[in-house]
């Protein structure tokens, strides 16, 4: 791996983020040896950097035409000259880029000191040193556990999915003596992501099953809470599934919602052959409950089926109850498709809707503000003007600027939707019941890519360089993919379908959390516990 280059790439990208003018670098006396190592003077002002100074130079101009990047060793010398810089800005505006992790109560305190809100970003966004040496501890097990020393990939925007790399190759490497790794022609690889590159994902509505029992009913360590169902009855309260002791579940649970209640129909249909007397029509889900309350032997011979005629039944009810067809639909176009003007109509049209959830609502606000915030006609500002007139409090608005912050344009390593890549986005549809492409699930994750290109070996070591200085001569047959700050169940779908069609490939999937929307609502800006 080239270090420089990285080095560069990572420089380019802050003076990149801060957007077309005139700026200044803001430096400490290390960061200024970094700079001049990488970079000649006359190649960083072709980046608009006209001028360089340090950050403990107390004579320095007021520049008020300037825009400051900062790049600084998180010291606390550092941030206490921050801080003092802050309270007095002699710049327009502060993009500020510590060279490693920085605490959150030095963030706090920067924060507080931008009295005048002229900090636009802050990228510090790093490790708590526990969450670290937490989440280095599951990821080195698993490892460990399956005899695997993989050599290691990393996104090259994120400093944590770094940080994460090297600090689980430390441990893997103490443990190399005392393990009887597995010795494979072509090595295991670990390939190690960072959720801020596709914040899109977590916010769309999935409807396989698995996915929307999580989404809507909320699934923790395999137990859903049905406690709050309307009429539930006692053995019902809380369900398991689990598709190592539940058939049925294992059979559908990357099936589509209009798959599962066919398959259900099916199953309750051939229990009623072995009584034809008693043959009633199962037109509809209600049907369906009425037959299991009226058949008690059928409860004891299949507990299995009236479980999932309950869940399947709830769910039937809430996307009716928070018309997640339509908020569905206008969730795709956003994700999929490149119209502005149709997407903002169908946007402000659902908001209206008096039945539309608050967090639907802030769903879709965020989706619009991560796929148009750059828009020369972006309706942001009147739409959220609409959450305030639903009475969405305060703290839901502004997780919509906090989304942006965590995962808008600035902050990928990616570009998401770009145009020429129409094709490759929807070209995994789901079969609807009668084969018809499904508009409800023709967004694919980023990850599919990213993985389709890791197998094929055309993944660019620029955007995903090796930690250490060999890298795979062969294409990866044995992948495990961990994503900082959370997987999906589209994602765990996504390796699913790759795992049955890439014969010789296995793909793990791993992460901090498994989101749904309300849990990706609450933490976009830090990884949450797993």
């Amino acid at each position: 791996m080239n270090v420089t280059l990285a080095v560069k790439q990572y420089i380019s990208k802050m003076i990149e983020n801060s957007g077309p003018g005139m700026k200044v670098l803001l430096m400490d006396k290390e960061t200024t040896s970094i700079v001049s190592v990488v970079y000649t003077q006359s190649e960083i002002l072709q980046k608009e950097v006209y001028l360089f100074e340090r950050i403990d130079s107390q004579n320095r101009d007021s520049m008020k035409h300037l825009k400051a990047i900062c790049f600084l060793r998180p010291t606390k010398e550092n941030v206490e000259h921050l801080i003092q810089e802050l309270r007095r800005p002699k710049y327009s505006v502060y993009f500020i880029y510590f060279s490693n992790v920085i605490s959150k109560s030095e963030i706090k305190a920067l924060a507080e000191a931008d009295e005048q809100e002229v900090v636009a970003e802050v990228q510090g966004r790093s490790w708590e040193p526990a969450l670290l040496q937490r989440t280095t501890q599951g990821l080195t097990s698993v490892l460990l556990a399956l005899k695997k020393c993989p050599m290691i990939r990393y996104q090259l925007s994120s400093d944590m999915a770094r940080r994460l790399g090297e600090s689980v190759k430390q441990i893997i490497t103490k443990e190399y003596e005392l393990f009887d790794f597995r010795k494979t022609e072509v090595p295991p690889l670990l390939l190690i992501l960072d959720r801020s590159d596709d914040a899109i994902t977590p916010l769309l509505n999935q409807w396989t099953y698995q996915a929307m029992v999580h989404e809507l009913l909320g699934l923790n360590n395999n137990r859903i809470d049905l406690s709050r169902v309307p009429g539930i009855s006692k053995d019902l309260k809380e369900v398991v599934l689990s598709a190592e002791n539940d058939e049925f579940y294992a059979n559908n649970l990357y099936l589509n919602f209009g798959e599962i209640g066919t398959n259900i129909k099916n199953l309750m249909e051939d229990f009623q052959k072995k009584k034809p007397k008693e043959q009633q029509k199962l037109e509809s889900i209600s049907d369906m409950k009425a037959f299991v309350d009226n058949y008690p032997q059928f409860k004891k011979m299949s507990g299995t089926v009236s479980k999932h005629v309950t869940v399947v039944g709830e769910l039937s009810r809430l996307v009716s109850e928070r018309h997640l067809m339509e908020v569905s639909e206008v969730e795709q176009e956003l994700a999929c498709q490149n119209d502005h003007s149709s997407a903002s109509q169908s946007v402000r049209r659902l908001l209206q809707n008096p039945r539309l959830s608050e967090l639907d609502a802030v769903r879709l606000v965020m989706l619009y503000a991560l796929r148009y915030e750059k828009h020369s006609s972006s309706i942001l500002p009147a739409l959220m003007d609409e959450l305030n007139k639903k009475g969405v409090s305060e703290r839901h608005r502004r997780m919509v600027t906090s989304m942006v912050e965590y995962g808008g344009k600035r902050v990928r390593g990616s570009d998401l939707i770009n145009p020429q890549d129409a094709v490759a986005i929807t070209k995994q549809f789901f079969k609807g019941l009668k084969g018809v492409e499904n508009v409800y699930t023709q967004h694919a994750p980023l990850l599919q890519e990213t993985l389709d290109q890791l197998i094929k070996g055309r993944l660019k070591d620029s955007q995903f360089p090796y930690l250490g200085p060999s890298s795979l001569r062969d294409r990866p047959q044995d992948i495990t993919v961990f994503i900082i700050g959370g997987a999906t169940y589209e994602e765990a779908l996504a390796v699913y379908n790759l795992n049955r069609t890439m014969p010789g490939v296995r793909i793990v999937l791993g992460g901090t959390t498994i989101h749904n929307t309300k849990r990706w609502h609450h933490h976009p800006q830090h990884p949450p516990h797993s």
